[in-house]
């Protein structure tokens, strides 16, 4: 099987490519805009025709797209989350090659919903920023494109080389630096919401397995449980061995229950460690202190309801989250960055100029 991956130096993109070489019946190619990429093409630029000689020339069977933007102003946003995906879907509709295409989505396309549900994929998209509703557009362009083709709608990795400006990452910075100074106290803002982490070895399981599938329209990719990030930042110190206290400055007075997210009947998902160790955070209450939005538009709760991944793609999430908070710490950003890769790419925009020619992976 040939197949082409767009974004494969940005953070999801990676172990992407990592998965798909592990698998002997791969071909792969990499399109970014970096050197290191195997055909160097900028997708919010460059122009559909140019793709579709591309396309004819290599006659991919799938095209892979985890490139796009996560931080930047509206118009960065649209350029590399919705501009770019017009183009990948006007080439590929102008091609011969007939390749399935695979983009990569996210939970920010929801926005807020209602604390204790789970999301499903016919739930009204209400993306409450501009990453949100860039990502939602470049979906709506997909279903719309007439190709054989899937969304998997990915909720919020976590795992080795997390982006050092996501939440997880700025929690593991803080509290690395407090370990450095020798600092006994961490105090701490905006850890009420609570989130669907889902680590990003099993997000590349899953984009394996819908390049191989047939099938079609949106597909959640979570864990099916929401873990409220003050919970996360107990486990986090635990794994890093940091023995301080961590307050919360704006979180609710008394302690924190000792249990992570909704309750969850799926036995093979493992959080036994998780929650034992949620108790290791103690809160304050700061009467003029200002909550911290989470910065994904997505309110105070969001949990992905995963079961059309496990019915259609045969998947399931397999690494707890106590295994990726501790490759978090483990393996910080810079493990995995490359001089190609900005902060902003999260997910695989890349920087850099045009240029021809490919080479097989």
């Amino acid at each position: 099987m040939r197949v082409l991956l767009i974004g494969a130096n940005g953070y999801l993109g990676r172990f992407v490519a990592d998965r798909l070489l592990a698998d002997p019946a791969v071909q792969l190619t990499a399109l970014g805009r970096g050197d290191d990429a195997d055909v160097r093409f900028d997708l919010a630029s460059g122009s559909p025709g140019a793709l579709t000689r591309f396309l004819d020339a290599v006659h991919p069977g799938v095209v892979i797209n985890c490139a796009g933007a996560t931080r930047g102003g509206a118009r960065e946003l649209t350029r590399h989350n919705t501009v770019a995906v017009a183009t990948v879907c006007e080439a590929l509709r102008r091609s011969g090659c007939g390749a399935r295409l695979v983009q990569i989505g996210c939970g920010a396309e929801y926005g807020p919903s209602q604390p204790g549900s789970s999301t499903a994929e016919d739930a009204v998209p209400r993306p409450g920023g501009p990453y949100g509703v860039s990502k939602l557009a470049a979906t709506e362009l997909v279903l719309g494109s007439g190709l054989d083709a899937v969304v998997l709608r990915v909720f919020s990795p976590a795992g080795p080389g997390t982006p050092a400006g996501s939440p997880l990452g700025r929690l593991a910075e803080a509290m690395r630096r407090a370990m450095q100074s020798g600092d006994g106290e961490l105090k701490l803002t905006g850890l009420g919401a609570q989130r669907d982490f889902i680590d990003v070895r099993d997000v590349a399981r899953a984009v394996h397995a819908a390049s191989l599938s047939a099938a079609q329209g949106v597909i959640n990719i979570g864990s099916g449980r929401a873990v409220r990030l003050r919970d996360a930042a107990a486990v986090l110190a635990r794994v890093a061995g940091y023995g301080g206290a961590l307050h919360e400055l704006d979180g609710p007075p008394g302690p924190l229950r000792p249990t992570i997210g909704h309750p969850r009947t799926d036995p093979d998902h493992a959080t036994h460690a998780v929650h034992a160790t949620a108790h290791a955070v103690h809160s304050t209450h700061a009467a003029h202190a200002a909550p911290v939005a989470y910065p994904d538009g997505c309110g105070s709760w969001q949990q992905a309801d995963v079961r059309t991944a496990r019915d259609r793609l045969g998947w399931r999430p397999r690494i707890n989250l106590e295994e990726s908070l501790g490759d978090i710490w483990m393996e910080p950003m810079d493990a995995h960055s490359t001089p190609s890769t900005p902060p902003s790419a999260q997910e695989g925009t890349m920087p850099g100029g045009g240029g021809s020619g490919y080479r097989q992976r």
